[in-house]
């Protein structure tokens, strides 16, 4: 064999430059496409700028306004109402407790019916599809649906916050089922274990820290929700507060601004709290894991620098 012929064999396939070639740089075909998306979205955003009618002059005032209704509001609170405003708040936290266990409790027979692997597609599609329209309309909506069967009393807002729950936990459990460690599922199937069984043993223990966070997530956002139905007269904290925004009565509107605060990141916190316990195994607020995961960042960046300048 000729060396030529040993040279040929050793260059790269055609298309790929040999030996005295000189390679060419890759052409991006998708330059002037990425730009033209650019360009479209910036029109957009443009033109959803423009199109919103905007009083500049109202504008420019906004922080003077903003600051003399803070002063309102806020110097000082009306402290004399807040037994009320506290057992409001109870009304609302009720209303949201009610809604996710009613949620739960229907929600998760169903996330296991609509998870792929465990069900034909025919059962599980259309219990997707419930999911996706349940979680497209907002309890707001739900609520004043619901206004000419149950009226206008607490009841309707836990009902409204239990349908909206529905959709939004199903997809969170179907997502969090399908996502487990496929070898349970499989030792469970070759052991003869029913569907349930496997359901049981194969799909439950690996996704359930994953779902009882989810549920926990759900309660804390059902309760801002249930702030907001009472907006529309579902009793609670809510209507306390529309009630008197309405009749202009601003030192009421800040105490009960500061209950909604206060009251909502309590629950915030204890909820992380259990949440962390659930997933980590070990009990520690979400203000301490933030603390620490920034004391780790410095660390790390300040070990870097160290060696950096080694």
């Amino acid at each position: 064999m000729s060396a030529s012929t040993v040279a040929d064999i050793a260059r790269p396939a055609a298309g790929i430059p040999g030996d005295g070639q000189r390679g060419q740089r890759p052409r991006k075909p998708l330059r002037v496409a990425r730009a033209v998306v650019w360009a479209v979205v910036t029109l957009v955003v443009v033109a959803a700028f423009w199109g919103v009618d905007i009083s500049w002059d109202a504008l420019w005032q906004l922080p003077q306004k903003l600051a003399h209704y803070l002063g309102l509001m806020f110097l000082p609170p009306a402290w004399d109402k807040l037994p009320d405003a506290l057992s409001a708040t109870m009304l609302s936290v009720a209303m949201a407790w009610f809604g996710t266990v009613i949620g739960v409790i229907v929600s998760f027979p169903l996330s296991l019916l609509a998870t792929r692997g465990l069900t034909p597609a025919v059962v599980r599609w259309p219990l997707r599809a419930v999911f996706a329209v349940l979680r497209a309309v907002p309890e707001v909506v739900i609520a004043v649906l619901m206004l000419s069967v149950t009226g206008l009393t607490a009841y309707t807002g836990a009902l409204a916050i239990a349908i909206g729950s529905i959709g939004t936990l199903g997809k969170w459990g179907y997502e969090s089922f399908e996502s487990v460690d496929r070898g349970a599922i499989e030792a469970a199937t070759a052991s003869g274990g029913s569907r349930v069984q496997i359901m049981r043993w194969g799909v439950w223990p690996n996704a359930k820290p994953d779902v009882l966070a989810f549920w926990l997530y759900r309660f804390e956002i059902n309760v801002r929700a249930s702030a907001i139905l009472g907006l529309i007269g579902a009793g609670g904290i809510g209507k306390m507060l529309v009630d008197n925004i309405q009749f202009r009565v601003w030192d009421v509107v800040g105490m009960l601004m500061i209950v909604v605060i206060v009251v909502t990141m309590i629950i915030d916190q204890l909820s992380g709290l259990v949440r962390h316990r659930i997933i980590s195994g070990h009990w520690e607020l979400p203000v301490v894991t933030a603390v620490r995961r920034r004391s780790a960042r410095r660390a790390r960046a300040e070990s870097i620098e160290l060696k950096a300048t080694e």
